[in-house]
């Protein structure tokens, strides 16, 4: 019913930077908040940044000031600027969309499959 496809995730160095970017598609009515998420090795998945529709964003304490979530509406993408990397930011990042679609006609949480971030010298 929805599709989120990430892109942008990689291997970095300490201290560098990445941009992650999911695009939502498929039978959508409209999108609420979407989101980042992500899960290190042995470790429940956590959050690290949403932003709803109007624009008001929440992050995680551990990245505040270093990432940034933005969305463009007219494109149903959401993007999560990194900077400053540090190791223990490497993980399988998750996009998220909480969506209302015709299909299913209700609001639903959508997940992507994620994307690899390895931050290592």
């Amino acid at each position: 019913q929805v599709q989120l496809v990430e892109s942008g995730g990689g291997l970095v160095q300490p201290g560098g930077s990445l941009r992650l970017s999911c695009a939502a598609s498929g039978s959508i009515f409209s999108i609420y908040a979407m989101g980042w998420y992500r899960q290190a090795p042995g470790k429940q998945r956590e959050l690290v940044a949403t932003i709803n529709s109007g624009s008001s964003t929440n992050y995680a304490d551990s990245v505040k000031g270093r990432f940034t979530i933005s969305r463009d509406n007219a494109k149903n993408t959401v993007y999560l600027q990194m900077n400053s990397l540090k190791p223990e930011d490497t993980a399988v990042y998750y996009c998220n969309a909480d969506a209302y679609t015709v299909v299913a006609g209700r609001r639903n949480d959508y997940w992507g499959q994620g994307t690899q971030v390895t931050v290592s010298s």
